[in-house]
């Protein structure tokens, strides 16, 4: 189902590497050089390319960057290269609303209609600016509606133009009713800012937070502007990396559009300690648990609060952090008030492990255990197979699946399948597939996979009977669908369009937390059943039957499950894995 460059580059990684790297750490070495050999796993192997910050009762312990800032000019990443922050811009927001409340030009428990008269607020229950800092207000999540990525996140809009975009859009709940993030919410703030202070937003973070603290490396990310060491966004493709897709740095805007080094995140950090930004009662405030929020974790004001693990020890310690993630980026700050620790993750090439990176920092710095990242597996085989043939990738195969050096998944292993349909070694990849049927019997995508490779080769029998197979497993798999039409398969009788009760529907709405942080919604608009999980895209999801719904557009199933009669839990199936997911009350 998916296309993959015919080329990656040929790496072996060994597990005798791996288990060297594991004597190492636990031989006699600094905090420093623990840190700095964990972090070089976790870039030898794919998995971080950034900056990274450690600090111990205020004391820098380790700093450092890995891999490229720029990977066309081979420009290396440092301590002081620039990086899009995403989401952990909320926290420097929310700064500047209090530090306009301190000064008496906001109540944040006034209607936001007293400031921004223009934006609809006749509800019951109206708008308060906390509600926005809370992510309490009920306002939908402009990043989740489905044309932004297609028709709006590549234009300039200045803040009031994009306001309209979302300002008419019905409340997805009575505001102060429940938490559900929201970047809209943020988004409302910086404007608020802007109308609080007759300043923009851009001149106001520059004038109460970078400047004072003198953090000269830390500003409004402006696509025009000339910025030295600023780094570029890419994300993984295959066995290397692609460009991120271009965002315009108007959209995220008071929800994500700042840009920082580790070093400067530092300096924020230390100036957190004290009242320099804003008195005692405010800065209690700032950080004071609101809302129950991820997992175990409350929102206070643009900051996630609760205890976090210490690596793989049953330890854990209250920490202050917030994540981020835009195009080509993901981030991390993670303070521990105390002792005085801070963990801070700058990576540029998205979706880094950024949450277990953190919790394995964080047992090195109290000397408990952790897990190591782990080689890639599939990639491993792909390498075998191409020097030495199918027969000895999977006796390789086998043997490394067993190996607690490496990690297998689904969607690698689908990945060197088309990059060998890339070379025209048709057969290789049949085996392949055939090897990731036997594994995730469960994915539809498996059996697409195999169908697929099964037409090239020219076995039409084998194409209809694995692409029956995955519409089976998954009904809405058009591609599947629109292949059995090219082989002259009637499709009319495969999916077949099925009822659910209005009150069994009804039954599901609610939160599901299937870790702590990673949260999916379910809601209902009319008769359409809906998901988001945290922080992505909201989907439809369609009845496979009474209990059981699919997505269209990504690989995934919702089964519902229930004790005595109600409704508990949830599984979701998606990668050939099972994850499920305790209701929330």
């Amino acid at each position: 189902m998916n296309n993959y460059p015919t080329q990656i580059k040929k790496t072996l990684i060994t597990a005798s590497l791996f288990f060297l790297a594991a004597m190492q750490l636990v031989i006699g070495q600094s905090k420093n050089e623990e840190i700095e050999e964990l972090i070089k796993l976790y870039h030898e192997y794919g998995k971080f390319n950034g900056s990274a910050l450690v600090a111990e009762q205020g004391k820098i312990v380790y700093q450092n960057g890995h891999g490229m800032a720029n990977m066309e000019w081979d420009i290396e990443n440092g301590t002081d290269t620039k990086h899009r922050l995403g989401s952990i811009s909320k926290q420097f927001t929310a700064m500047l609303i209090l530090q306009l409340a301190a000064e008496g030009k906001i109540d944040l428990q006034a209607p936001i209609d007293n400031y921004l008269p223009e934006y609809p607020n006749g509800h019951e229950t109206p708008i308060t600016t906390h509600h926005l800092l809370t992510h309490t207000a009920g306002i939908p999540n402009y990043t989740a509606f489905p044309d932004f990525f297609k028709d709006k996140s590549r234009n300039p809009y200045t803040p009031d133009e994009f306001v309209e975009t979302f300002k008419d859009k019905e409340l997805d709940f009575t505001p102060g009713e429940k938490f559900s993030y929201s970047n809209s919410g943020y988004f409302l703030l910086g404007v608020l800012i802007e109308k609080a202070s007759g300043k923009s937003y851009e001149t106001m973070v520059h004038n109460y937070i970078f400047s004072p603290l003198n953090m000269k490396d830390s500003g409004y990310d402006n696509h025009k502007d000339i910025m030295k060491n600023r780094a570029t966004g890419y994300e993984k493709y295959g066995d290397g990396f692609i460009n991120s897709n271009y965002l315009d740095m108007s959209i995220p805007y008071a929800a994500g559009s700042l840009y920082s080094t580790v070093e400067d995140l530092y300096t924020w950090d230390q100036a957190l300690y004290g009242n320099k930004m804003l008195s005692k009662e405010y800065m209690d405030l700032y950080f004071k648990p609101q809302i129950k929020a991820f997992g175990n974790f409350d929102y206070a004001y643009g900051w996630g609060v609760g205890y976090d693990k210490i690596g793989s020890s049953k330890d854990s310690i209250y920490t202050i952090a917030h994540g981020g993630g835009i195009n080509g980026f993901n981030t991390i700050i993670s303070r521990a008030p105390s002792d005085k620790s801070l963990v801070v993750l700058l990576n540029n090439t998205g979706g880094a492990p950024l949450n277990q990176m953190t919790q394995s920092i964080r047992a090195i710095l109290k000397g408990e255990s952790y897990k190591l990242p782990k080689a890639s597996g599939a990639y491993e085989v792909l390498s075998v197979i191409q020097s030495d043939g199918v027969e000895a990738g999977e006796a390789h195969y086998k043997k490394l699946k067993d190996d607690d050096g490496f990690d297998f998944n689904e969607n690698q292993m689908n990945e060197i399948g088309y990059l060998l349909m890339g070379e025209e070694k048709i057969s290789e990849a049949l085996e392949v597939f055939k090897w990731n049927m036997e594994a995730y019997p469960t994915s539809f995508n498996t059996y697409d996979s195999y169908a697929e490779a099964s037409m090239k080769a020219g076995n039409k029998e084998d194409a209809i009977k694995y692409y029956k197979k995955s519409i089976e497993i998954n009904p809405g798999n058009q591609n599947g669908i629109d292949k059995l039409k090219e082989l002259g398969v009637d499709t009319a009788d495969l999916v077949k369009e099925i009822e659910v009760a209005d009150a069994i529907l009804q039954s599901y709405i609610g939160q599901y937390e299937l870790k702590p942080g990673f949260i999916i919604s379910i809601s209902k608009e009319g008769k359409q059943m809906k998901a988001q999980a945290t922080g992505q895209p909201m989907f439809d999801i369609y009845p496979k039957s009474d209990s059981v719904f699919y997505l269209k557009v990504v690989e995934a199933q919702i089964e519902f499950n229930q004790t005595d009669g109600k409704v508990d839990s949830l599984t979701l199936f998606q990668n050939g894995q099972e994850m499920p997911g305790k209701r929330l009350q």
